[in-house]
């Protein structure tokens, strides 16, 4: 697929180390050469300096002959021109990266893709939907669902009193004499591990488990946490992410968030009925003690300083608060998180790359995610009639060690894989599966 990346920020450099491992021929566009000189070092890809809105840059780029053009640079109205534009000269298909939720409402009236824009994608939105889901799922550090849930990946942190630690992958399986979940992955010193039954559990390890609903319970106890629901919230910062989970979970649980700006926590006072909004600086620990930070369930810090953010949940853990979430605009902290004695950080950049990078792969896969800090993807494909994967038992189908099947949708059930397992036409499978084997596994289903 020949695609144009508009914008080398860190949405499109985080694409464009996606898609360069795959075969696509990439070109990327910015008007910043220190930029494309970065991109143009760890990649291999063609860059183009100028403007993505100038015709004759997007002619230079041979935009009438591309598959696909992703504007994704930090102008909202730069994206969206460069999307109409390149629509109109000739590109298949176009995508544009907007902050304004507005354009994503469909009773607004507006067709975007009579415009030439045919899929908009809004970081914020993304930011805020997955910060939800962790609060409700309270145990878990990262919540992917396949099929409204009908299978789940969970990961989970094990602290060193899990009943699990220093046992072997096998024998935890023979304990629990389940076939509701598996464990398809464990991140360990910064080092995603496909585990094999010999694998043990360690302190600190961060455990990914693909489950079906009946499954839940057993994974929480094999991690040593406990299954209870979030009643009291604090958020700190009142942007469009802050502003956003706080409207989805005050009808849920008692929500507080605090607001440095006044002007800007009178309008959320307006705007948030269920929500109790408090102007003040979030770092300020009599602050937060005179709020009652001890009593919170949750602690999720939003604001645009991702050192505030880190800090600020620090503390809150410091207090005994459960969980704590933050909110950090530089990838490179992700993989710390283990390290610093957080439940969860969230980059809402990369959890937009990864949304463009599945809608781009739909085509070969039902669906495709990445979990934020480890190198590895959960990908769903359809084993079609006739595919390698279908008719053997799964031990016997030589499937690479750097991937792992989890589990099985066939029609309105969901099913956890183990050895014996054999998969029919058209189940929907998802497999767990590190970079360097992607492309071994795609054999397996005829892509």
């Amino acid at each position: 697929m020949r695609i144009i990346i508009a914008g080398m920020g860190d949405v499109g450099q985080h694409l464009a180390k996606q898609l360069s491992t795959e075969a696509h021929d990439i070109i990327a566009i910015d008007p910043d050469s220190q930029r494309l000189g970065y991109i143009d070092s760890v990649t291999d890809i063609l860059t183009i300096n100028g403007s993505s809105t100038s015709l004759k840059t997007l002619k230079d780029a041979n935009v009438s002959k591309t598959d696909l053009v992703v504007a994704v640079t930090a102008s909202e109205e730069i994206n969206l021109t460069t999307a109409i534009l390149a629509k109109k000269l000739g590109a298949r298909r176009t995508i544009a990266r907007i902050s304004n939720q507005e354009y994503l409402d469909t009773e607004r009236g507006i067709n975007f893709s009579e415009l030439g824009i045919d899929f908009m994608i809004n970081p914020e939105e993304l930011a805020a939907n997955e910060t939800v889901n962790l609060i409700l799922r309270t145990a878990a550090t990262d919540i992917l669902e396949f099929e409204d849930g009908k299978l789940s990946v969970m990961g989970l942190k094990l602290d060193k009193s899990a009943p699990v630690i220093n046992k072997k992958v096998v024998d935890v399986a023979r304990e629990f004499s389940t076939t509701t979940f598996r464990i398809v992955a464990i991140y360990r010193n910064f080092k995603t591990i496909i585990p094999s039954g010999n694998d043990r559990f360690l302190s600190n390890d961060q455990i990914f488990v693909i489950t079906t609903p009946g499954g839940v319970e057993n994974i929480l106890r094999l991690a040593g946490k406990e299954n209870f629901s979030f009643q009291n919230i604090m958020i700190l910062g009142g942007g469009k992410i802050g502003t956003k989970v706080a409207k989805l979970l005050q009808d849920k649980m008692r929500v507080k968030l605090i607001e440095s700006n006044e002007e800007k926590s009178f309008e959320l006072a307006d705007d948030l009925n269920n929500t109790l909004v408090i102007r003040g600086d979030g770092r300020d620990i009599d602050l937060l003690a005179q709020e009652g930070i001890i009593d919170m369930d949750a602690f999720i810090a939003l604001t645009n300083d991702a050192e505030t953010n880190i800090i600020s949940c620090l503390l809150a853990k410091h207090l005994g608060v459960k969980k704590a979430i933050a909110l950090v605009d530089k990838a490179d902290y992700i993989p710390l998180t283990q390290t610093i004695g957080l439940d969860s950080l969230i980059n809402k950049k990369l959890i937009a790359a990864n949304n463009i990078t599945r809608f781009i792969r739909r085509e070969k896969v039902v669906a495709i995610a990445t979990l934020e800090g480890i190198d590895a993807e959960v990908l769903e494909y359809i084993a079609h009639p006739g595919s390698a994967v279908i008719g053997k038992k799964v031990k016997l189908l030589g499937f690479p060690k750097e991937a792992i099947i989890g589990g099985v949708i066939r029609g309105k059930e969901s099913f956890i894989v183990i050895g014996d397992t054999e998969i029919c036409a058209n189940d929907k499978v998802v497999v767990f599966s590190l970079p360097s084997a992607t492309k071994k596994v795609e054999k397996f289903f005829n892509i």
